[in-house]
């Protein structure tokens, strides 16, 4: 009776290293509680804003070439669209840790030295949030109330004149927002964080 050979013995060990990593790569997620998880997915439902704004986009071409018929809403909406994009972006690339950084000094770091880098790391990361975060209210306060206090949204000035400054400079806050609720949450991680003593003793 034959037996049945795995299929990674078919494969080369440089071959069987790649496969192995890409496992380990899916098994290990990059989010580190709850409320990344909810904003990293929440972002895979933003991201079809993308092909809204291009499908709006594709629909103002055929009018203004096609039908000699341009819109006047087009436009403003793709730009409003972007905006939103741009700006959750921020939570998501938090959530998802794939923002860009450099790390020639934390690949050579210890495990005790790295604990205390990310530390240091997630200070840092609050205390801008929450800077950003407050430059970001005052703007929005200026674009959703009128100098007596009252609610009036921004409005665009053009002839279609829709609220969108105000709609954008509110996504901004929401997003530092919730930036800054995960940098609580990222920094409280790491100060609980214990360096790994078997990776010290290997080094």
């Amino acid at each position: 009776m034959s037996q049945k050979i795995p299929e990674t013995q078919d494969l080369s060990p440089d071959t069987q290293d790649l496969s192995d990593i890409l496992e380990k790569v899916e098994v290990i997620s990059p989010e580190r509680n709850a409320l990344d998880r909810v904003i990293a997915r929440g972002a895979r439902v933003a991201a079809w804003l993308v092909l809204l704004a291009m499908g709006i986009s594709v629909v103002e071409v055929f009018m203004r070439y096609g039908f000699n018929n341009p819109t006047s809403w087009v436009h403003e909406t793709v730009v409003f669209l972007i905006a939103v994009i741009f700006a959750l972006g921020g939570p998501a690339a938090m959530a998802r840790n794939s923002h860009i950084r450099v790390k020639v000094l934390y690949d050579g770091a210890g495990p005790r030295l790295k604990c205390w880098m990310d530390r240091l790391n997630d200070l840092l990361t609050l205390v801008f949030c929450l800077t950003m975060s407050y430059a970001a209210f005052q703007m929005f306060w200026g674009a959703s109330h009128n100098p007596l206090g009252e609610w009036s949204l921004e409005r665009s000035g053009t002839s279609w004149n829709p609220p969108f400054p105000a709609m954008v400079k509110g996504t901004i806050f929401f997003a530092l927002t919730l930036m800054t609720l995960q940098a609580v949450l990222h920094l409280i991680e790491s100060i609980r964080a214990r360096p790994d003593h078997a990776d010290k003793e290997t080094r």
